[in-house]
Formats: structure tokens, C-alpha cells, sequence
């Protein structure tokens, strides 16, 4: 193990018993047990979105490519948007 992941190491575990010493957590593996759980939900979000909206949207590109717009038409719509919130 290199110095980098003992730093890490030590880092997440200290933060591990920083969560059980202010009473926020009852045990060292019910902050594990939580932070697994929400992994598991933002691993399981990420593929929602690529299956309900990334799939179809690249679907339809590949169907109509004339729907597809430039890198410039892009900024420029998002300076637009931009500018309206100044």
C-alpha cells in the first residue's frame, strides 16, 4: 500500500469514528452500512439515467442525425441562458 492510500486510509477511518463519537451514528458499521447504501443508490441512479434518458436521446440522434446541433450552437444557447439570470 502506497503512502497516498494510508493517507486515505487513515483519513476515512478517522472520519469513520468522528461520526460515532459525535453520536451521529451508533457504530462503526452502521456508518459503513450507510455509506454502501447510498453508493448503491447513486450507482443504481446513474444507470437510470443513461437507460431512460441517455438511450433514447442517442436512439434518436442515430434515427434523425439532423437533430443533431454543433459544439458552438450549444455555448451559445448556454450563454444565452446565462445571460438571462445576470
Amino acid at each position: 500500500m502506497g503512502l497516498m492510500d494510508r493517507i486515505h486510509t487513515n483519513e476515512m477511518a478517522d472520519a469513520v469514528k468522528s461520526k460515532v463519537r459525535t453520536g451521529e451514528y451508533a457504530s462503526e458499521s452502521e456508518v459503513i452500512r450507510d455509506g454502501l447504501r447510498s453508493l448503491l443508490i447513486r450507482d443504481h441512479s446513474g444507470e437510470s439515467w443513461l437507460h431512460q434518458q441517455v438511450g433514447p436521446a442517442y436512439d434518436a440522434l442515430k434515427a434523425d442525425p439532423a437533430r443533431a446541433v454543433t459544439a458552438g450552437q450549444v455555448r451559445a444557447y448556454l450563454a444565452a441562458e446565462h445571460a438571462k439570470i445576470r
